[in-house]
């Protein structure tokens, strides 16, 4: 049987304010399973096209469908809708600050599945589990706000997973991340990848995607979709790279010959 995909959008429009578009026309289908990175210059409009994934933002006009219904304002409006749509699209926030909400790491994981109604014997496991998974079993009686930035994400992620969430967007995880907690998130994203989780992520860092991607959607800082297809093409494309703000190609002479040498953007 055909898969049929997860989210749908056709010629969708969206902006922040009247004449100040930052999207005109997108159209792209996401596929289950699929590990796809946005890639784009600072302001291209990668994290406002997770939002509007995620449910937190909605198109101006044009259709977007979403698990075979079409995903409206109004029907986020429905309480039990959205607790359900929230549960199945994990979104992680670039900045963990952004959506810690409790004053213990053990209530902040729990939090999302409580909502949930489940019992509090299944949330205990759940809880649980997802801590020693992530590694952080002895932090679970610390403030959140009282940990590294590296440990914040790890808390900010557990309370995705714990949820067991269809899809997972992280909106540039990797940002402010110590060498070591990066390894580790690209650990944890490998191991939910080879498990075939729906993952999607707004990065402007191509070595995040060459670990990652299978797809990359590619958006130029005139918020348009340049490239949308498979990754190792586009990430080898140095000249669209530089177009779009990515990566800048600089020209050197050395003993009278000259290089190019490229410089990417962190």
């Amino acid at each position: 049987m055909k898969k049929k995909p997860l989210f749908k959008m056709r010629d969708v429009h969206f902006e922040y304010r009247p004449g100040r578009p930052v999207f005109s026309g997108l159209s792209l289908e996401i596929m289950p399973g699929e590990s796809i990175c946005i890639l784009g210059a600072n302001g291209a409009g990668k994290s406002t096209l997770l939002k509007i994934l995620a449910g937190l933002l909605f198109p101006s006009s044009g259709y977007f469908e979403a698990f075979g219904r079409e995903l409206t304002e109004r029907l986020m409006e429905d309480d039990r809708f959205a607790q359900q749509y929230h549960r199945r699209v994990g979104f992680i926030f670039q900045n963990a600050d952004a959506q810690l909400l409790t004053t213990r790491v053990w209530d902040e994981i729990a939090f999302g599945p409580l909502q949930l109604g489940l019992h509090p014997r299944e949330v205990e496991t759940r809880v649980e589990d997802v801590m020693k998974m992530l590694e952080i079993s002895e932090l679970k009686d610390r403030s959140p706000y009282h940990l590294s930035q590296g440990e914040k994400k790890r808390v900010a992620v557990a309370s995705v997973l714990v949820m067991t969430p269809q899809v997972l967007l992280l909106d540039e995880p990797t940002s402010g991340l110590d060498p070591k907690s990066q390894r580790w998130l690209v650990e944890i994203l490998t191991e939910l990848k080879q498990n075939h989780r729906t993952i999607v992520i707004s990065t402007h860092d191509l070595n995040l995607a060459h670990l990652l991607a299978d797809r990359v959607l590619l958006i130029s800082e005139d918020h348009r979709l340049v490239y949308d297809g498979p990754s190792q093409p586009v990430l080898a494309d140095t000249r669209l790279l530089a177009s779009v703000n990515l990566i800048d190609e600089h020209l050197h002479s050395h003993d009278h010959e000259q290089h190019v040498h490229v410089y990417v953007h962190r």
